[in-house]
C-alpha cells in the first residue's frame, strides 16, 4: 500500500511520478536510466524545491525563504579517485568540500561540491545564483567568519546582508551558535544516508545530486499524505 504520492513535471515535459511506501523514497522510473539525466536537465532540483515548500506550507509559512544559512563540511573522497580532490588543512581531511544552502528550517534549497582545499568563501560564489533565484524576498544570509570576505562583497551588491554567525571568542569547548546550528544540524541528517557519509562519486554533479535525493527523502518524511493533512 502507499504512503502517500505525488508526480512533478520533469524539465521536458515528462511526469515524474514519486512515491512513497513505509518512509522511503521510490521513483518509478528506471533508476539506471534516468539518474544522470535528471541530475544535468533540472529535475531533481525542481523536485526537491517542490517538497521543500510543500513542507514549509505545512508549517504555515512563505513558500520561499527569506532567510538563508550557508556553511561547508569536508568529507572523505573513496579511494581511486583523483578527480576534484584536495586536503582540508584545518580538519586534516583529503577529499572534498560541500558547500550547503538551507533556510531555517534545514531544508537544503541548493549545494555544491569541490575540493577540500578550496577556500568555502570563492567557493560558494556560483551559489549566489540559486539565491537571487528566489527573488526579493531573500534579506538575509548567515554564515561563519570565511564567508566574510569575498562572498559577502558579492552579496552585497544585490542588497542582501550578511551576519556573521560564530561562537565568541572567549569560548571554550562546544559552543551552539544561533543561526549556525541550523546547517550543522542538517549535516547531521546525512548520518542515516549511506550513500553521503563519503563521497563516492567521480564527478561533483554526482554528488550533489545525492545531496538533493537525501534532502528530498527527508521531506518525503516529514510532509502529511494529503488525506491526513
Amino acid at each position: 500500500m502507499l504512503f502517500y504520492g505525488y508526480s512533478v513535471q520533469g524539465v521536458n515535459g515528462e511526469t515524474c511520478p514519486i512515491v512513497s511506501r513505509l518512509g522511503k523514497l521510490y521513483i518509478t522510473m528506471a533508476p539506471a536510466t534516468r539518474f544522470s539525466h535528471w541530475k544535468t536537465d533540472g529535475t531533481l532540483e525542481r523536485i526537491n524545491r517542490e517538497l521543500n515548500q510543500l513542507d514549509r506550507k505545512q508549517e504555515n509559512r512563505e513558500a520561499y525563504p527569506s532567510v538563508f544559512c550557508i556553511d561547508s563540511q569536508s568529507v572523505k573522497l573513496a579511494p581511486m579517485i583523483c578527480e576534484h580532490r584536495g586536503l582540508d588543512p584545518h580538519k586534516k581531511i583529503n577529499g572534498r568540500k560541500r558547500e550547503r544552502l538551507v533556510d531555517t528550517g534545514g531544508r537544503l534549497w541548493a549545494a555544491d561540491v569541490h575540493a577540500a582545499n578550496e577556500a568555502d568563501g570563492k567557493a560558494f560564489l556560483p551559489l549566489i545564483s540559486d539565491i537571487l533565484w528566489h527573488g526579493e524576498r531573500v534579506e538575509k544570509v548567515f554564515g561563519d567568519q570565511s564567508y566574510g570576505g569575498v562572498f559577502a562583497r558579492e552579496l552585497s551588491k544585490w542588497d542582501i546582508d550578511f551576519e556573521k554567525a560564530s561562537r565568541p571568542e572567549s569560548a571554550q569547548g562546544f559552543v551552539p551558535v544561533a543561526k549556525r546550528w541550523v546547517v550543522e544540524r542538517s549535516i547531521a541528517w546525512t548520518n542515516f544516508f549511506r550513500r553521503v557519509v563519503k563521497d563516492y562519486e567521480y564527478t561533483v554533479s554526482s554528488s550533489v545530486a545525492w545531496l538533493l535525493l537525501a534532502n528530498i527523502q527527508i521531506m518525503l518524511q516529514r510532509i502529511k499524505p494529503r488525506n491526513q493533512a
